[in-house]
């Protein structure tokens, strides 16, 4: 099978996650337009979507302090409200998918993640590699899990599209913010990032406008530089999805210089 690109759309992009439950309809149709745009351009392209909760299960999530694990009555209880507020969100992104002509299947991560102390150890991955061959476009997101040691939890996009990588080995993972990439301590876009430099860059590394209960920016730039080491010949994109046609070239072509890269070793 070709190697597939992973897309992440954040869930600040296509949210306000200053809000409650407050999407971006129109960044979000024009995000469906641009991913059907790279698909006709391309149409032996294979893409995973992942989206980010943003406005969603973010909120609920914090509320009921669902990551850290759900045991009693009213912890469940906030375990199905993220759940139906993530689910909620990946209908809508789905809906503008198909809108914008994509062929958007959405595949709920917790009917087949488990947990262990927070790190996923099983997901099925077969269904998505079916809805490729299909030439399909399958949508994972943010979703609730259950979890052998703290009864349930949340697994963020990053972390299911991470754990999916081992089996289906993608070329590139693309991440599209509200920011045109990486930033320094001047604002500036950092272009290139790898295990040698991160030392160096991470205090001007913050956290997540907004509420995000599976951390913010640091936390994803540590995420993907693990990402890397562990699958060298893969590739790490972080640019602005608020960029008009910006999606659509970086789907085209993620070799061309936007935003921030992340590798292993400088080539």
């Amino acid at each position: 099978m070709t190697q597939p690109l992973f897309l992440k759309l954040g869930g600040s992009l296509i949210t306000d996650k200053t809000g409650v439950e407050a999407v971006r309809k129109d960044t979000l149709a024009r995000l469906a337009q641009e991913i059907a745009a790279a698909r006709s351009k391309n149409p032996s392209m294979q893409l995973v979507l992942g989206h980010g909760s943003g406005s969603f299960g973010h909120v609920a999530g914090a509320k009921f302090g669902t990551r850290q694990g759900v045991r009693t009555s009213a912890e469940w209880e906030g375990f199905l409200g993220v759940s139906d507020a993530a689910a909620r969100l990946n209908r809508l992104v789905v809906t503008s998918l198909l809108d914008a002509g994509v062929p958007a299947i959405s595949l709920q991560p917790s009917a087949s993640a488990i947990c262990d102390d927070g790190q996923i150890i099983s997901l099925a991955h077969n269904p998505l590699e079916k809805a490729l061959e299909a030439g399909l476009v399958p949508v994972v997101y943010g979703d609730v899990a259950f979890d052998r040691v703290r009864g349930g939890t949340i697994i963020s996009t990053e972390e299911v599209l991470m754990f999916l990588a081992e089996k289906m080995r993608p070329s590139w993972f693309l991440l599209a913010g509200e920011t045109p990439g990486v930033l320094d301590d001047n604002g500036r876009v950092v272009p290139l990032i790898t295990a040698r430099n991160f030392e160096e860059i991470a205090p001007a590394i913050g956290g997540s406008r907004g509420t995000d209960v599976t951390g913010g920016m640091a936390s994803k730039v540590l995420a993907m530089l693990d990402f890397v080491q562990t699958y060298p010949h893969a590739g790490v994109r972080v640019f602005s999805g608020l960029e008009q046609d910006s999606l659509v070239q970086v789907l085209i072509n993620p070799e061309r210089p936007a935003g921030t890269e992340l590798r292993s070793t400088v080539s």
